[in-house]
């Protein structure tokens, strides 16, 4: 023992390992954080339900079961959405700045599903690795502008 040196392959594997671990502390922490940002807000109700936030036995494990299904799944949609960003970013800067272009990668790559809830683990609401575009809203449908008509092409003559 006294004579052993550590070998490059050691390194690399701790320093995986390392890697690994933060990954996964990095997921662990963003579900106890960023969760409630997304938190949909209800009106108090006077009488309990019977959800998977009550402390019933299934509902913690409920939560536990989103918690490490969250820490599975959230490192892979966030390299998805990342590498979507960096790619809508090439296709505007490749399409003469085309916007739209951009927008069809980064909404189906940067929206969607993040952090695995009870509901989603009970089927109640769709798990979405793609994102979908958001509803126009009434107001966005009026201040529009339609887009203008092609002007025709006259004939060479």
């Amino acid at each position: 023992m006294i004579g052993m040196t550590t070998t490059p392959r050691h390194q690399h594997h701790t320093r995986l390992f390392k890697v690994l671990l933060i990954l996964v502390l990095t997921a662990f922490a963003s579900t106890a954080f960023v969760s409630p940002l997304f938190a949909e807000d209800t009106a108090p109700s006077s009488t309990p339900t019977a959800d998977a936030s009550t402390g019933t036995p299934s509902g913690v494990g409920m939560q536990a079961a989103s918690a490490v299904a969250t820490i599975l799944y959230f490192p892979f949609k966030a390299a998805f959405a990342i590498g979507g960003g960096i790619v809508g970013g090439l296709a505007y800067a490749f399409s003469g700045g085309s916007e739209q272009t951009a927008k069809n990668i980064w909404v189906p790559s940067i929206y969607g599903t993040y952090i695995i809830t009870p509901d989603h683990l009970k089927g109640d609401k769709p798990v979405r690795f793609l994102g979908v575009p958001a509803e126009p809203t009434r107001d966005s449908l009026d201040s529009s502008s339609p887009e203008p008509a092609p002007v025709p092409l006259e004939p060479i003559r």
